[in-house]
């Protein structure tokens, strides 16, 4: 098979060469990307084509937000003076515990003088002593965390008039089931307790509370 070579005139020649290159344009190199700010978090960078102008307006105000936020935890941590991290269950244990134990302690210190049963008197006093120093351990743990404590209530005053012939029934009755309700309470925090101080405060008073709700229920009539 023969090829045949197209030769072009020198006329023609010089008419392409010289002629204005017009027909193709050409565009214009764009600007390079500046670096990406490491710093800048994935997450706040938005692609340009998935933003409206009612989006594109709202860039900068949630960078403004983020920002506030985490400046206000930042204020927060350090203004917290130090105090230990609590959650709310433990926090809840120890305003129960402690409104829990002054009750008790108030209502054996009124009892005292009107109960007929010597052995009553005897775990009445017991009582007193028993949950105030629980209660005073249990202030100083959460102290030392920096925690809040309910403030001291006034005492209320014991029941007017002679003590009938039912005081002692009553009073053991409502000893019970308020032992009963802090055994709950202070089980539940021996397991389940976040903090391992005061799971182990719960651990080591529950078994005073058992022994005071068994002399209890052993003198109920």
């Amino acid at each position: 098979m023969t090829h045949r070579t197209t030769r072009l005139s020198p006329t023609i020649l010089g008419i392409l060469l010289t002629a204005p290159v017009w027909a193709v344009s050409v565009p214009a190199p764009e600007p390079s990307t500046p670096p990406q700010d490491p710093s800048i978090a994935p997450s706040a960078l938005v692609p340009a084509e998935n933003l409206t102008a009612g989006s594109a307006a709202l860039v900068p105000l949630m960078a403004a937000e983020m920002e506030a936020s985490h400046l206000s935890y930042v204020d927060a941590s350090a203004n917290s003076g130090g105090s230990e991290a609590a959650s709310p269950d433990d926090l809840a244990f120890v305003r129960q515990a402690t409104e829990s134990s002054r009750k008790e302690v108030n209502a054996a210190r009124n009892a005292v003088p009107q109960l007929k049963e010597p052995e009553l008197k005897k775990i009445a006093e017991m009582l007193v002593t028993d949950h105030t120093g629980a209660d005073l351990k249990l202030s100083k743990l959460a102290e030392s965390k920096g925690w809040p404590v309910p403030a001291p209530q006034p005492a209320a005053a014991p029941a007017s008039g002679a003590a009938s012939g039912d005081f002692d029934a009553a009073w053991t009755a409502e000893m019970i089931a308020g032992h009963e309700r802090s055994i709950a309470l202070y089980r539940a925090q021996a397991q389940n307790g976040e903090d391992r101080e005061l799971r182990n405060y719960a651990r080591e008073t529950l078994p005073t509370i058992e022994r005071h709700l068994a002399e209890l229920r052993r003198l109920q009539k």
